[in-house]
């Protein structure tokens, strides 16, 4: 600020000088006498400005740097006491880790001695123990000269009386719980079912898949063949289905092990002998409407089920999948009006309990779903099904019912044991379903091979159509305690290797006899 001024004063100075020249030389002589003598006072003036700036900038100088120093002199002052200050802490942390040191080293010296006292006591335990082993095996050498028996034997004999205790106990158990959970479980039971029952109104179907179609004569035989087969060869290669022409008075017949396949085949071969010109090129043709007929009804079949059914959200490729089940039997049973009859049965079940009928109906018309495509893709149709509907967005409880409605994985909710009893009902009811005579005699047989298998059974006989076995048991090899857990023992591997309809009730019979003569 100081030099600013002294450089305003100078510039002034010139200025006033410029101008009294100026104003000379448009004065008179006396006029420049006197301009001189203002430029001489002029000059006088700007010295003194310039020695009083002069001054005025040596102080501010000599204050700026007195000030400079006091403040230099500040920040060391600061300075020292800060670096005492941190002396103090860094005196303190040190007497601290010494004070930590010496305590360490004391518990360290206290941890030695520990150690010392624990190896002699584990000395002398281990001394002890040896004298305990000793005394133990002098002990069980003398239990064995008193009793007669070796250590084994009596751990032996000990096993078997534990074990007939534990089937005495086990027996009781069972049979307790039993009655108790009848008592309150029947009754219930009982009219649940018998209200689903009353109350589900489906026809019981006992249709079979049509393999055979009917000709108006023999003849056609040969013109279905063709020259040289090439009629019959053109069929199969079109439609995939074996087309088998013998003996048998105006009737073909046709193979295959795709159902929907096969009633495409028989809707186009009717055709074809409606239609009377039977060639290649006919076949092909003929082929592909049967084709977008049947796909069509599949199609339709399967938008009806889910309206029955009161579901009206499923994905179209399950709704055709679901169609497709109206051309699949499962013991002369229509499959896909079981999963109809299924999905009521559950819907009505789960009425009864209080619960959501929706997601019970749903799981019921979907469960058999797989048997439309299982000779398609190898497995169990419960978890073909159950992957087929976890891939169309299905919801998880959904998916388990399916999957779990045979038992191939654990069933854990109620949705599941309502699909399972619905599934067994339908089946179950008398006419639902059919069988060959063979498959029934082997089931009946395998049924009565089971519970032969077992100690102590005389003879076994399988009544009821083999919804109820009988097994006679030796009384003096099974007690009526060991009965009740043979019966559940039969039962259990009956679950476990076989496939069957509905329930198998095991009653195990055990009678006593006492015969005299008198004379």
């Amino acid at each position: 600020m100081d030099w600013k001024f002294i450089i305003l004063a100078a510039v002034c100075a010139a200025v006033a000088a410029v101008i009294a020249y100026r104003f000379a030389q448009s004065k008179t002589n006396a006029a420049v006498v006197a301009a001189e003598a203002k430029i001489d006072e002029a000059n006088r003036s700007a010295e003194r400005i310039v020695s009083e700036a002069s001054r005025n900038a040596e102080n501010a100088k000599k204050e700026a740097v007195l000030s400079a120093k006091e403040e230099i002199l500040q920040l060391k002052a600061n300075s020292e006491a800060e670096e005492k200050k941190r002396k103090q802490e860094l005196q303190g942390i040190e007497n601290r880790i010494m004070q930590r040191e010496e305590t360490l080293d004391k518990r360290s010296d206290s941890l030695d001695k520990r150690e010392h006292q624990l190896s002699s006591l584990a000395g002398q335990l281990d001394k002890r123990e040896r004298d305990l082993d000793a005394l133990a095996a002098s002990h069980a050498a003398e239990l064995e000269r008193i009793a007669g028996l070796t250590k084994d034997e009596a751990h032996d004999e000990l096993l078997a009386r534990v074990r007939a205790e534990s089937v005495r106990e086990e027996a009781q158990i069972l049979r307790e719980s039993e009655m108790r959970v009848r008592d309150q479980a029947d009754k219930t039971a009982r009219e649940i079912i018998s209200t689903a029952i009353q109350r589900c109104a489906a026809d019981q179907a006992g249709e079979i898949t049509v393999t055979s179609v009917h000709i108006p004569s023999d003849d056609l035989k040969g013109r279905i063949i063709g020259r040289e087969g090439r009629n019959i060869r053109t069929f199969e290669q079109v439609s995939g289905v074996n087309l088998v022409i013998d003996d048998t008075p105006e009737t073909v017949v046709l193979s295959s092990f795709d159902p929907v396949r096969r009633e495409t085949a028989r809707v186009a071969l009717e055709n074809l002998i409606a239609d009377g010109r039977i060639h290649p090129a006919r076949i092909e043709e003929l082929y592909k409407k049967a084709e977008e007929l049947v796909n069509e009804r599949v199609r339709e079949s399967g938008e009806q089920a889910a309206f029955d059914a009161g579901i009206h959200d499923l994905h179209p490729e399950l709704i055709r999948t679901l169609g497709a089940l109206r051309y699949r039997t499962s013991f002369g049973q229509n499959v896909l009006q079981h999963s109809i009859q299924v999905s009521m049965l559950c819907g009505i079940m789960a009425s009864e309990l209080g619960l959501d009928e929706t997601p019970a109906k749903r799981a019921g018309l979907l469960h058999d779903l797989g048997k439309a495509i299982d000779h398609e893709v190898e497995g169990p149709h419960a978890i073909i099904g159950a992957d087929l509907a976890r891939r169309y967005g299905e919801k998880p409880n959904i998916v388990h019912a399916i999957e779990a409605h045979h038992a191939d994985v654990e069933p854990d909710t109620v949705l599941d044991v309502l699909v399972m009893a619905a599934d067994a009902i339908s089946a179950a009811r008398p006419g639902a379903r059919r069988e060959s005579a063979e498959t029934y005699i082997k089931r009946l047989e395998k049924l009565e091979e089971i519970s032969n298998s077992h100690d102590g059974v005389e003879r076994t006989y399988a009544m009821q159509a083999g919804r109820e076995l009988h097994v006679m048991v030796e009384p003096e090899k099974i007690s009526d305690a060991q009965a009740t857990v043979l019966a559940h023992d039969i039962a259990k591997q009956i679950e476990d290797e076989m496939e069957y309809p509905g329930q198998v009730r095991v009653v195990v019979i055990r009678e006593s006899r006492a015969v005299d003569v008198a004379k």
